[in-house]
Order: C-alpha cells, then sequence, then structure tokens
C-alpha cells in the first residue's frame, strides 16, 4: 500500500503536468457548440452528474484516484511477489514492466488512450476485450517467463496476438472533435507516465516487501 500510493502520487503530477493540459483542451472542442444548442419550451431539464470543479478540487481528485490505482496495483504485484518467493528490487523493475505491459501497452494497441470527444464503440464492447486482453496478455507473460518448455513458450506468445487478430471493437465513424495532433500527443504523453509508474510501482514494492517481511534477497532471483 506504501508502495503503490507513493507511485500513485508521482503517477497524479506527472499527469497534472502532462496529460491533464491536454485534456483541458479537448473538452474546449467538446463544448464549444454546446451553448448554440438551447433547449425548446417544454422540454425537461436535464441533472447533469456530478463532476468536481476545474482547479483544486478537480486535481485532488485527480491525484487521489491516481493514489487509490497505485496502491490496488501495488498490492497485486505483492500478491505475485510472495507467488514467487523473493525479489529484488531489479525484479522489480521487470514486475512492473510487466504491468505497464498488461495493463496500458497492450490494451492500448487496439484501444488507444481516448481524449473527450473522441468517437468510440459501446463501453461495454470496449470493457470486455480490455478485460480479455489483458487476462490473456498476463497468462501469455507468464508462461513465457516461467514455463520451461519450448512449446509453452510458443503457446505463451500466441496468447500475446490472440486478442490483437480478433481486433478490438471500434466506432463506424473514426476520429473526433479534437485535432489529430493533439490526439497523437495525448496517447503518447499517457504511456510514458504509465510507464514510469508501473517501473517506480515495481522497485517501490519491491523494496519495501522486503523491507515488511517478505524472503530475504536472492541475487540470482527476479
Amino acid at each position: 500500500m506504501l508502495g503503490g500510493g507513493l507511485a500513485g502520487l508521482i503517477l497524479g503530477g506527472m499527469q497534472q503536468i502532462a496529460v491533464v493540459p491536454m485534456i483541458l483542451e479537448a473538452e474546449t472542442y467538446e463544448t464549444g457548440g454546446s451553448e448554440e444548442s438551447e433547449a425548446t419550451p417544454g422540454d425537461e431539464a436535464e441533472v447533469e452528474p456530478w463532476a468536481p470543479e476545474d482547479g483544486a478540487e478537480r486535481t485532488f481528485w485527480t491525484v487521489l484516484n491516481s493514489m487509490l490505482v497505485g496502491i490496488g496495483f501495488g498490492l497485486l504485484l505483492s500478491a505475485c511477489y510472495a507467488l514467487r518467493g523473493r525479489v529484488t528490487w531489479k525484479g522489480g523493475i521487470l514486475w512492473g514492466l510487466a504491468g505497464f505491459a498488461v495493463f496500458n501497452l497492450a490494451p492500448s494497441l487496439g484501444l488507444p488512450p481516448e481524449l473527450p470527444g473522441d468517437a468510440a464503440a459501446g463501453l461495454e464492447q470496449r470493457q470486455v476485450w480490455w478485460v480479455l486482453t489483458a487476462a490473456v496478455t498476463a497468462a501469455g507473460l507468464w508462461i513465457i517467463a516461467f514455463q520451461p518448455k519450448p512449446y509453452l513458450k510458443l503457446f505463451g506468445v500466441a496468447l500475446l496476438v490472440l486478442p490483437h487478430v480478433f481486433g478490438a471493437p471500434h466506432p463506424e465513424v473514426h476520429g473526433g472533435l479534437v485535432p489529430d495532433e493533439l490526439r497523437t500527443s495525448f496517447a503518447i504523453a499517457t504511456m510514458l507516465t504509465n510507464a514510469v509508474f508501473w517501473v517506480l510501482l515495481g522497485v517501490f514494492t519491491a523494496l519495501l516487501y522486503r523491507h515488511f517481511g517478505g524472503e530475504a534477497e536472492d541475487p540470482a532471483t527476479a
């Protein structure tokens, strides 16, 4: 929890610098024409869902969310360390990179990070594909890393490719309201900040796992 919270705090700070400004810019495209459409007489007023106010309130909830996500993933990595029995800080980096591949890189190959106003397929379809891709990628990496037999490693590689052979769900009309340059920059910034987060998460959780009673470090074991 400590390692995940710290890594999540750093992620929240990086997002405020590199990611959030792009989201705010995209929201100007999304809401740019909303003032032009006015409700006609007799229409029922729509109740807008709650959202934090821009500024300190929005920053607080964004950083808090990043810390909670970090704690969850930190506990997940700690469970992996417990299953393996021991871990070094270098091994923590590898575990962190594996987490990045499972939860960010592989799903993003089919469903890139989206900005407000981007066209997208149905939410349930995307959620199902995302969950299946993450699960299959995790299984494939586990087989490749820990199964000694070559044919099993080939099976692991096949699992990595399988979700992308079927393909992610996409809308009939691609694109969105924001410029392509902003969309590309957002995807790059999102992936880089998450990569740094996962590396730090792996290091912090590995060191703290050993400090708080994990197995003693074995230089030959990751």
